[in-house]
């Protein structure tokens, strides 16, 4: 893995009194949710994008007089406790920060209500690694990281699953295109914590990697690779990322390929643990029941055993297609997969940047944030019929990642489809948002920011996202005042400046090539 204007048609009365009643009710509810989140330990929302619901130009508020009392719960949307709300406010995790003697950076909040401990280690050794082992050798990683929990020196399989199921931890290793995560969840008391530390560590310091384990996930990886062809999402996923980024290492899948796999054997997973997975290279996030000085000992537990090494080198940044590029793959179905969009942004690392994301975040939202509201689904699905659901989102990362907007309809609609999608967001562009649905999009993002910390792994996965693009405390602090900060000039601008419609990458997966024949549209 997911633009600005009025409607190209205008939304249609309800036809009957069900449909009112279904529309003031949900507004009714929408209204109510903004005002009546939570504020607990949470936060996972604010890593990049925003989730709101939004109405376009559609008000709630309205007087007295206006309303029919004679329909049903239509009093409901003047409720004048709702006009009433006070400012959020948010009470935000302490964070500490400390580093261990080998240098590795370590994120920690104490959590005292639950007896559990989450820890979160990360390394700069994504999929993008992969060809730096074996040209071509896409899957390193993704293999690497399978291997890590079947077995180590001094357990095989069979034994270190049985150590993990006995003690009830989670212990997990991930490779995605950017990072390398091992994850561990443990009661914190010594008797539990102390064993699943040590299977860690066992597993990042002496990983077994068995030929013929190895041999039998490749296998099984293959029979999956294979079944891969018969699903259009994966399909379009995997065409549109080598057409937008070429020969960039995020082009390549991160489980590999067909031709790939085959190929994987022992001495590239040791060359990626010994060359990737070491102290300059990491960073923990660590969230539970401990004191600060357990923590540190703990870190020091888990990073001990880590080579020295050194840091990985910078990726280098794609080059944007430029021009528009249409790519159609043939697939028996009675519905084309769609998948459109453009190079997005890097992880922003600075006040100013970071600002114009969440611009960028807000003004998305109400074109393409996937909730009824958006401008997209109004038109695409509830005007046009075309879809069930479209959305689109930016997903930044250590080089410019993709934004995509993702949908499926009908074989003989889907150029129809594509254009009217097209059309909306150009129209948006054109115009803007209005500023009922920017100050819509903003309370939704403020009042469900405590949400994203509400447990210990929510603040974990912040604290780890945070550590590993090295972001400071203040990307969490400024998150409300960021989004105070938004104007609706410089939301339309960032827009404007981000998105290119007329140069997108659109890939379809379908019965019928869409581009073929223009008479498709209905």
């Amino acid at each position: 893995m997911t633009q600005n204007s009025d409607l190209v048609q205008k939304r249609k009365k309800p036809a009957n009194s069900a449909l009112i009643l279904t529309q003031v009710a949900n507004a009714t509810l929408k209204k109510i949710s903004y005002l009546s989140v939570g504020v607990g330990l949470g936060l996972s929302t604010l890593t990049i994008t925003a989730h709101a619901d939004t109405t376009g130009s559609e008000e709630y508020r309205g007087s007295a007089a206006v309303v029919d009392t004679s329909a049903p719960i239509a009093a409901l949307s003047t409720l004048s406790s709702l006009d009433d709300d006070k400012p959020l406010k948010v009470t935000l995790p302490k964070i500490q920060q400390f580093k261990t003697t080998t240098g590795v950076p370590v994120r920690f909040v104490q959590t005292t209500a639950l007896p559990i401990v989450d820890v979160d280690l990360r390394f700069n050794a994504g999929s993008a690694r992969d060809t730096s082992i074996r040209k071509e050798g896409f899957g390193i990683a993704n293999m690497t990281a399978t291997m890590l929990t079947q077995g180590s020196k001094k357990l095989d399989e069979d034994e270190f699953t049985q150590a993990v199921e006995t003690l009830g931890i989670h212990l997990n290793s991930s490779a995605y295109k950017d990072m390398f995560i091992v994850s561990l969840r443990s009661l914190s008391d010594d008797k539990h914590l102390l064993l699943a530390i040590d299977l860690m560590t066992q597993m990042l310091s002496e990983p077994a990697f068995d030929e013929d384990i190895l041999a039998r996930n490749k296998a099984r990886l293959l029979v999956g690779l294979q079944q891969q062809k018969q699903d259009p999402n994966s399909l379009a996923s995997i065409a549109f990322n080598q057409a937008l980024y070429g020969e960039h290492p995020y082009a390549h899948p991160s489980v590999g390929t067909l031709d790939s796999v085959p190929n994987i054997d022992k001495q590239q997973l040791i060359a990626f643990k010994n060359q990737y997975l070491v102290a300059a290279n990491a960073s923990i996030a660590m969230t539970g029941n401990l004191t600060l000085t357990q923590a540190k000992k703990l870190a020091e537990d888990i990073t001990n055993g880590l080579p020295t090494g050194q840091s990985a080198a910078d990726l280098p940044e794609p080059k944007p297609l430029n021009q528009a590029k249409h790519i159609h793959i043939p697939f028996p179905s009675t519905q084309t997969t769609i998948l459109m969009g453009q190079l997005g942004s890097k992880r922003a690392t600075n006040p100013k940047d970071q600002q114009q994301q969440t611009n960028f975040a807000v003004g998305n939202e109400v074109l393409a944030g996937g909730d009824f509201n958006a401008r997209l689904m109004t038109e695409v699905r509830q005007n046009l019929g075309y879809t069930y659901g479209i959305s689109g989102s930016m997903n930044p990362m250590l080089a410019r990642g993709p934004y995509q907007i993702g949908f499926s309809t009908r074989n003989d609609k889907a150029r129809a489809a594509i254009e009217a999608s097209l059309e909306v967001i150009n129209n948006t562009l054109d115009q803007g948002i209005t500023s009922s649905e920017m100050r819509l999009t903003t309370d939704n993002l403020k009042n469900s920011f405590p949400m994203g910390f509400a447990s210990n792994a929510g603040i974990n996965g912040l604290l780890g996202m945070m550590n590993f693009y090295q972001l400071p405390n203040s990307y969490l602090t400024d998150y409300v005042k960021r989004i105070d900060q938004v104007k609706l000039s410089e939301i339309n601008q960032t827009m404007r400046e981000t998105l290119k419609p007329d140069d997108f990458l659109i890939v379809t997966v379908g019965q019928d090539d869409p581009w073929q024949d223009k008479n498709t549209i209905k």
